[in-house]
């Protein structure tokens, strides 16, 4: 069968053309299957609250949408680049020094999407307060919502759980030992006292108004973990008591009461005017001169925040006469 010159350079060609197709098509697969396992090498999967993501096992662009991660995050060896913060865009002063001003992305119930997505992330830690967004923030980077519930988690949970996600158990340990080795140190300076001095918690937030902390809060779980008593209006399960009146300001009294002076609020003027009210005249902690008045770290769940309460119980429990 003769077949002609022009259908042979045809033949030869569709010859070609084919085996080039399948040369081109082994190596898109292969490249496929090559970028899947450095996608597979470059992460771990890690489970959280909206299920499970693939995180970079080194990230180096973290942005944190709570100043609690973001100051975690810090003492755990991860520097975030931009974070939400609770108060506005400066740190809080028992953070100074410690801790680094990072890009300011908005507030912690509001960021600011296009802030976050100018930072280009490879890593967002988010919070459960945050689901309504997670998929937008899921596709600017792998984000990780953290679990947040109302109350809040203890501290020690959501130190945890961050220490978790981000694979450094290792260093939340020290930091738990060291957590230990200071409480065993108070309770034996305290001694036998530690088991009838009440200890109340409060803070003013409007006008004549006050806030009592609850054995919840984070301050509560440090007094219980000493073994210090609380007055019995804050001795529940329970995060806090708002809108205490200056009527029955009696439920934030004590033989100690720690006020906390959250100075954005305006307090100092608050707590100066509190000192001409015949019923603050009448408390016991004002009449045994035990009302001590500290800072916005009493309010706050980091580590940094849980050391300067325990230097505060130290200072005024122990080495105050």
């Amino acid at each position: 069968m003769k077949i002609s010159l022009r259908r042979l350079i045809y033949l030869l060609f569709l010859g070609v053309l084919t085996a080039t197709l399948i040369v081109a098509c082994s190596t898109i697969n292969n490249t496929r299957v090559t970028n899947h396992k450095l996608q597979v090498e470059d992460c771990r999967v890690v489970q959280h609250t909206m299920g499970e993501t693939c995180i970079p096992r080194n990230p180096q662009r973290v942005v944190t949408l709570r100043p609690d991660t973001l100051v975690n995050s810090w003492i755990l060896g991860i520097k975030p680049i931009g974070s939400a913060y609770e108060l506005g865009s400066q740190l809080p002063k028992y953070l100074q020094g410690k801790v680094e001003q990072v890009e300011f992305v908005g507030s912690y119930d509001s960021p600011n999407l296009e802030k976050i997505l100018r930072l280009k992330p490879d890593l967002i830690l988010s919070n459960s307060y945050m689901k309504d967004i997670y998929e937008q923030l899921s596709q600017i980077a792998p984000t990780v919502v953290l679990n947040y519930p109302w109350p809040p988690l203890g501290w020690k949970k959501q130190l945890e759980e961050l220490a978790q996600i981000l694979g450094k158990e290792n260093i939340s340990q020290q930091f738990m030992d060291n957590y230990w080795q200071r409480i065993e140190k108070l309770k034996q300076a305290l001694g036998e006292r530690r088991h009838t001095l009440r200890i109340s918690v409060a803070d003013v937030t409007g006008e004549n108004l006050f806030t009592a902390y609850g054995e919840k809060h984070y301050s509560g779980t440090i007094l219980k973990d000493i073994g210090l008593q609380r007055p019995r209006s804050q001795t529940g399960d329970f995060f806090y008591i708002e809108n205490i009146s200056e009527e029955t300001i009696p439920k934030i009294d004590g033989d100690v009461l720690f006020l906390v002076s959250l100075e954005f609020y305006g307090d100092k003027t608050k707590l100066e005017n509190l000192k001409h009210k015949p019923l603050w005249q009448w408390l016991n902690a004002v009449q045994r001169d035990r009302v001590y008045f500290v800072g916005e770290h009493w309010h706050e769940s980091d580590i940094f925040a849980i050391n300067a309460i325990l230097d505060d119980l130290e200072k005024y429990l122990v080495n105050t006469p």
